[in-house]
C-alpha cells in the first residue's frame, strides 16, 4: 500500500468516524476561534472564554432539545419564546408572589414541557404541519409570558443573596474567580440526550420516524407516541435553556426570544443533524453551538457590530445545509 493510499485510508476511516459535516464544523471552530485571536489577542483571555460559554449555555440547551424533533423530520418554532416565556412566569412567582426558588425552577421546567406536550399533540393527533403548531406556540407563549407579567420585566434573585444562590448552578464566583459550572451541566445533559436518541428503543423510533415514517408505522410502533415525545423534550429542554437564561443574565424582558430559536436550529444543522430528519447528533449540536458562541462573542473583537452575526450565521447556516444536500444525493447514487 502507497502513502498516498494509506493517507486516504486514515481520512476515509475519520471521515466516517466522525462524520463529514461535523468534521468540517469541527475544524471551522478551530480555526474562528485561532482567527478571533489572531486578530485580538484579548480574545484568548480567560474572561472571553467564560464569555463563549455562558453564549451557549441556552441555546446549546435549546438546541439539543429540538435535535430530537429536527430528526423525527419536524421542526420546532417555538423554543426560543417558550424559553423567555417559562423565565418570565417562574421568575414571576418568585419575586411577585414569593413562592421558593425550587417552586420557580421546577415550575420553568414544567412550563416548557406543557408547552413541548401541546406541539406534540397538535403535530401527531391533530395532524398539523410541524412549522405551523410551533409558529403557533411561538406567538402563545411570546404572548402568554407579557400577560402573566403585564408587560414588565422580571429580575430574579441577585447573585450573592440567599435566594440567589440557583446562578451558581450556572457561574460560580470563587474569589473573584468565575467557574463554568453551567458548562459541566450542558455536557452532562448532552451525554444523556445521546445515549437517548442512540442507545434506547425511544430514540431509535425517533430516528426511524425521521427516516421512514410509514415504514415505522407499519412496523407496529406508536408513531404519534413517539414523535409527540421529541416535542416534549424539546419543550422540557426550553424550560431548562430559561433557567439557564435567567442565571446568566440579570433581568428578563417581556417578548423577547424571537430569533434565539433560529441561532439553536443553525447550531444543530452545522453540526450535521440532517433537516429532513433521519440522522441526529448531539455531539455535532454541541460543535454547531459553539460555533454560533464564537461567533457572537468574537465578532466585536475584530470591530463588527453584533448584528453582523446575523449575516455570518446564515452564511454558515446555507453552507450547512449544503453539506447536508449533497451528502444525501452522494448516498442515493451509490
Amino acid at each position: 500500500m502507497t502513502g498516498v493510499e494509506k493517507k486516504e485510508k486514515k481520512g476515509n476511516i475519520l471521515t466516517k468516524t466522525i462524520g463529514t459535516q461535523k468534521l468540517i464544523a469541527l475544524l471551522a471552530l478551530v480555526v474562528l476561534y485561532l482567527v478571533f485571536g489572531l486578530i485580538n489577542r484579548a480574545f484568548w483571555s480567560y474572561s472571553t472564554l467564560i464569555n463563549i460559554f455562558e453564549a451557549s449555555y441556552y441555546i446549546g440547551l435549546m438546541a439539543i432539545g429540538v435535535t430530537f424533533a429536527i430528526t423525527s423530520d419536524g421542526i420546532d418554532l417555538s423554543i426560543g419564546t417558550v424559553m423567555t416565556c417559562s423565565a418570565l412566569i417562574s421568575g414571576a412567582l418568585i419575586t411577585k408572589y414569593q413562592m421558593p426558588v425550587v417552586v420557580g425552577l421546577l415550575a420553568c421546567i414544567v412550563i416548557g414541557g406543557i408547552f413541548g406536550t401541546a406541539n406534540g399533540l397538535m403535530i401527531s393527533y391533530m395532524k398539523l404541519p410541524p412549522f405551523i403548531a410551533t409558529l403557533g406556540t411561538m406567538m402563545l407563549s411570546k404572548g402568554l409570558g407579557s400577560v402573566f407579567t403585564k408587560a414588565q420585566s422580571i429580575t430574579w434573585p441577585q447573585a450573592g443573596t440567599e435566594a440567589g444562590w440557583f446562578r451558581n448552578i450556572f457561574k460560580l464566583n470563587i474569589d473573584g474567580t468565575i467557574i463554568p459550572t453551567g458548562f459541566i451541566l450542558l455536557i452532562v445533559i448532552a451525554i444523556i440526550a445521546a445515549i437517548l436518541l442512540n442507545k434506547t428503543r425511544p430514540g431509535r423510533y425517533i430516528v426511524s420516524l425521521g427516516s421512514n415514517y410509514e415504514a415505522t408505522r407499519l412496523s407496529g410502533v406508536n408513531v404519534a407516541k413517539y414523535r409527540t415525545l421529541a416535542y416534549i423534550i424539546s419543550g422540557v429542554l426550553a424550560g431548562v435553556a430559561g433557567l439557564a437564561y435567567a442565571a446568566i443574565y440579570s433581568t428578563v424582558l417581556p417578548g423577547g426570544g424571537g430569533g434565539m430559536e433560529l441561532d439553536a436550529i443553525a447550531g444543530v444543522v452545522i453540526g450535521g443533524t440532517s433537516m429532513s430528519g433521519g440522522f441526529g447528533t448531539i455531539s455535532g449540536t454541541l460543535i454547531g453551538v459553539f460555533i454560533m458562541s464564537v461567533l457572537k462573542t468574537g465578532l466585536p473583537f475584530i470591530g463588527l457590530q453584533t448584528h453582523y452575526q446575523q449575516i455570518a450565521t446564515g452564511a454558515v447556516l446555507v453552507f450547512a445545509v449544503f453539506i447536508d444536500v449533497w451528502n444525501r444525493n452522494k448516498k442515493k447514487r451509490v
